[in-house]
């Protein structure tokens, strides 16, 4: 920590390790699936947090009517009845610096993959360990930091000369309700970090995803007599082989910033529904995935580029000419996002993580949509990610997090927040 002041160093030094990790397996715990109620239970639970730890709080439920009938509504995939945001400041005014993250998860999916409870929040390893459940990596290590930064200035007593505001929001998985909402709501920021998982790395750029649904009719028959009818499922393959062709050909440039993935434009089938009967010849297929968009892509040029792809693949195919495939665009509708090369906040994060731990993290971008598109397009508010865990880990039954570098976010974004909110 040689690039530290005296002071940054001894506030730094007494973050409580300890606190951080049992905050994050507290939070693990709780099955916050996108949609459920445990998601509003975690927002309550940080309202309280932050409440008692002296900082002004404003929770409120949101008005999903409302906020749906936006014309700028991000789309959604969850169902949910209600929804809540919660947003802490250290006082009024505009803040200097917003962290943020959500609370939701992804469903666990099949438990016996697993091998153990994957709200279980298990510490394994050696050293400080990995901490291992749904949503330990996207994101509650991330929003454990957030608050670990506020524990600490609370607990030196550390003085802002400007308000460090917190974020935490619901719906982020299917299409970021939660931070749409808090951004309509007025809460605003000179600037902004996500601490969605990063591998080490400044995220200062989001490819997109839009959620589409393409419906495929066959016809029916025994199948005892399988040639009498046709298969959706057949009817679908060109279509599918289509999709991958598209695929190919979206990724012939790509920006530098993705250089550690090879796919960040992905096209991806997430979900095939078909059938009734197995001694029947399905009559229609669904099938509902993901399109990758482009930085900077227009989302109705992206939308359009799979129509084309589709309505290509009807063209050569006699079934498909006769039965044209239905596409719509359901779910979340993230759009790309991307910060100036040339803002201060990539400099001024970059150097509190290098003197901080020695390691000076570098520009990329990820394969993901995330809140950040919401925060620079609607809220105007240069935003970044920069948080614990690898994106690899996410959604999967391997999820985990790195204690290690859990610890390291937490007091980067301490040393950050310190010198942009001025801190005495």
């Amino acid at each position: 920590m040689t690039g530290l002041t005296d002071r940054e160093a001894e506030v730094v030094a007494a973050l409580d390790e300890q606190a951080l990790v049992d905050h994050l397996a507290a939070m693990v715990r709780v099955p916050s699936v996108t949609g459920s109620a445990d998601e509003s239970e975690l927002q309550h639970r940080s309202a309280g947090e932050y409440a008692g730890w002296g900082l002004e709080v404003d929770s409120w439920r949101l008005d999903l009517d409302a906020l749906r009938a936006d014309p700028r509504f991000p789309g959604s995939e969850a169902g949910r009845d209600e929804a809540h945001g919660m947003v802490a400041t250290t006082g009024p005014g505009t803040p200097a610096l917003i962290l943020q993250g959500h609370v939701d998860v992804v469903p666990s999916g099949d438990l016996a993959k697993w091998g153990a409870d994957p709200f279980g929040a298990a510490v394994r390893g050696p050293g400080r360990g990995t901490l291992h459940g749904r949503g330990a990596c996207d994101m509650k290590a991330g929003v454990a930091a957030n608050a670990a930064v506020v524990r600490t200035l609370v607990s030196q007593q550390v003085r802002l000369e400007r308000p460090l505001a917190v974020h935490t929001v619901v719906s982020e998985e299917d299409g970021g309700l939660g931070a749409f909402a808090t951004l309509l709501r007025g809460h605003t920021g000179a600037a902004c970090v996500i601490t969605e998982p990063t591998s080490g790395r400044l995220f200062t750029a989001n490819a997109g995803a839009l959620t589409f649904r393409i419906e495929v009719d066959g016809r029916a028959a025994h199948a005892a007599t399988r040639l009498e009818g046709y298969s959706a499922l057949d009817a679908f393959l060109p279509v599918y082989a289509a999709l991958q062709v598209l695929e190919k050909e979206r990724h012939r440039v790509v920006d530098p910033l993705f250089d550690a993935h090879q796919l960040p434009y992905g096209i991806s089938v997430g979900i095939v529904a078909m059938g009734d009967w197995a001694s029947s010849v399905p009559d229609r297929l669904t099938a509902d995935g993901r399109l990758g968009v482009v930085l900077g892509e227009d989302l109705d040029d992206a939308r359009a580029a799979l129509e084309r792809a589709v309505a290509d693949a009807t063209g050569r195919d006699p079934w498909l000419r006769d039965h044209p495939p239905r596409v719509t665009w359901t779910g979340g509708q993230f759009a790309s996002g991307r910060l100036r090369d040339d803002d201060p906040l990539i400099e001024e994060m970059a150097s509190a993580a290098e003197d901080t731990h020695g390691v000076r993290p570098a520009p990329a971008a990820a394969p993901y949509g995330s809140d950040l598109r919401l925060f620079l397009g609607i809220g105007g508010i240069p935003t970044l990610q920069f948080g614990p865990g690898a994106a690899q880990d996410a959604h999967s039954p391997r999820e985990r997090v790195d204690l290690g570098q859990t610890l390291d976010v937490a007091r980067s974004l301490l040393v950050l927040a310190m010198r942009r909110c001025g801190a005495s």
